[in-house]
């Protein structure tokens, strides 16, 4: 299958290891895949903050971008439920009909990595190898917006040498919410404090997500307490294998077969 790399603004600036993951995993499974240099920012951020005409140029952008494709993909919950829900949206509200229907036919071909992996090309065993123990914290966007429900956590089911350990609490979100964090900073941090208290519960090594940016966070919070535990993005750890091996350790601990 010929899939399309939606990078993301947070992963081509500040984590582009969450995309490498994504492409290095999918090539993997025998599948080719693109990156369209014509794409930007898809908006997410102008619109959650109100500005929903700045947003079309990008809504547009995206769209022209991305149509050739039958298939997109993008590491990140947050930027695919804003391409699922709001793209339509921004150019009907701003009378552009035949943009609606176009971004609408996009959107129907776009997924978040874990739909894409078990809906679209129906594998939960990727082959993936990762000997640590982990929790899983569902991102709002990818519970509420896209739904993603427990494919995530199949997908993690079937890593060799992962203990997978509850979240407690788990669909409570993080406090990260974009500038939210930026604007009401005491709730986002005491939210911050409770998600941390949570994962640190379970003893796990590392906290994984779908999403850049609430783990930014939470990793961010949990490296000022020195607690030794580390975040890393679900397609790093689903893209590790002996052979290549474990994202955020020294290259002399690789497992060799």
């Amino acid at each position: 299958m010929r899939i399309a790399l939606f990078v993301t603004c947070l992963a081509d600036t500040m984590f582009p290891q969450a995309a490498k993951a994504t492409v290095r995993l999918l090539e993997r499974l025998g599948h080719e895949v693109v990156f369209p240099t014509g794409q930007t920012c898809c908006g997410q951020m102008h619109i959650n903050t109100g500005y929903q005409q700045e947003a079309l140029p990008l809504v547009r952008r995206h769209v022209r971008t991305f149509d050739p494709y039958d298939v997109v993909v993008a590491p990140s919950g947050s930027c695919v439920g804003s391409v699922r829900h709001q793209h339509a949206m921004v150019a009907r509200r701003a009378g552009d009909e035949a943009l609606a229907s176009r971004a609408e036919s996009v959107a129907g071909r776009t997924y978040e990595l874990s739909e894409l992996l078990v809906d679209v090309l129906g594998v939960t065993d990727v082959g993936a190898y990762y000997p640590h123990r982990v929790t899983y914290h569902p991102t709002c966007h990818s519970l509420r917006m896209l739904r993603v429900g427990d494919r995530p956590l199949r997908l993690l089911r079937e890593v060799r040498g992962l203990d997978l350990v509850e979240l407690p609490a788990a669909e409570q979100c993080c406090g990260f919410g974009g500038t939210f964090a930026v604007k009401n900073a005491d709730t986002s941090t005491a939210m911050l404090a409770d998600k941390m208290r949570h994962v640190l519960a379970t003893g796990a090594d590392v906290c994984t997500a779908g999403d850049s940016s609430c783990l930014m966070h939470i990793g961010g919070g949990l490296a000022r307490l020195r607690t030794g535990v580390r975040t890393v993005h679900l397609a790093e750890i689903l893209a590790a294998t002996e052979q290549s091996g474990i994202p955020g350790e020294p290259s002399e601990l690789v497992v060799r077969s």
